[in-house]
């Protein structure tokens, strides 16, 4: 009988041995490396804005991405196929979300909007995940709703005191759309499905449906040359923004929901306005440092353990 205990406590999943505070904290981590990572492809996309046109930096990215993956997920994604033809309409509809139409419309702000006002602007997100989340009756309590809050005004006073709202703007706002909308569907992800086959399944069905706007990008604006400061950043979200960070967020959404996700994920504009100066040299002030203190507090009090 003791053996029998041992083995069933060994065989238990990693996540019921670790108890809710380190399943937490395990979450709120992941949620703060794609977070990071993510604000660097920010930077990126804006670096890249007048010398790669958007929708092949998107096809490349995620070329790249399926490469890395390959080796995972290929296999499991193979392992598993009946089960993805089983759901296939949300493994359409998370690829879509979030690997053809996502950092595409991103790419495309880059091209007109500062990469600082990119983060600010995506950091709405989390709103909709939130949103998102109590439509589907989960509770998110007082500490959260009041973190979410904080962190929001923080936002809002770094946008209203920001610069001026460009055409570019409004492809951030429907990229925040569709990451929020993505992030959400992650917490439905049938049982059973593979998160390294689920990653290579989205990577792949998503570069499929960039093929044609490829097609059409090659057709009308021509290629782009091969050269450090082109190939660099491509392999950088290709490796590290969209293998790394999107495994990440995917497991941080299944240990902790999109709603505490989403709290993390404010941390992102004060990220990408650090990385912006440092390396772009895009201005900011202490108006800017006042905000991205009042989103971190609203970081902290809301994506603690208790609701």
């Amino acid at each position: 009988m003791a053996l029998a205990e041992r083995r069933i406590r060994t065989a238990a999943p990693a996540a019921a041995r670790r108890g809710p505070a380190g399943t937490v904290a395990l979450g709120i981590g992941l949620a703060v490396l794609a977070t990071l990572v993510w604000s660097g492809s920010f930077v990126t996309s804006r670096a890249l804005g007048d010398s790669v046109p958007p929708v092949q930096h998107a096809f490349w990215r995620w070329v790249v991405a399926l490469a890395v993956v390959a080796p995972f997920g290929a296999r499991r994604a193979w392992r598993q196929r009946a089960l993805i033809r089983r759901h296939l309409g949300f493994v359409l509809l998370a690829s879509l979300l979030g690997v053809t139409v996502y950092n595409t419309l991103v790419n495309q702000a880059g091209v007109t909007t500062p990469a600082a006002n990119m983060g600010m602007i995506m950091a709405a997100s989390p709103v909709l995940m939130a949103l998102y989340e109590r439509a589907g009756g989960v509770r998110l309590g007082p500490r959260r709703i009041a973190g979410l809050l904080i962190a929001c005004a923080g936002v809002l006073l770094l946008v209203g005191g920001g610069a001026s709202f460009s055409a570019g703007d409004l492809w951030m706002i429907a990229a925040a759309c569709c990451f929020g909308s993505y992030s959400a569907l992650l917490r439905r992800r049938p049982e059973g499905l593979d998160g390294a086959g689920f990653l290579f399944t989205t990577f792949l069905f998503g570069t499929v449906l960039l093929l044609p706007a490829q097609g059409v990008s090659l057709a009308v604006q021509g290629g782009f040359t091969p050269a450090p400061d082109t190939v660099l950043p491509l392999l950088y979200v290709g490796v590290a923004s969209s293998a790394v960070a999107f495994f990440a967020w995917n497991k941080a959404i299944s240990l902790i929901g999109p709603t505490r996700a989403g709290i993390v994920y404010y941390l992102q504009p004060v990220c990408v306005a650090l990385l912006s100066w440092a390396l772009l040299a895009e201005p900011t002030g202490w108006a800017q440092a006042g905000c991205m203190a009042l989103i971190l507090g609203g970081v902290v009090l809301g994506a603690g353990s208790r609701t």
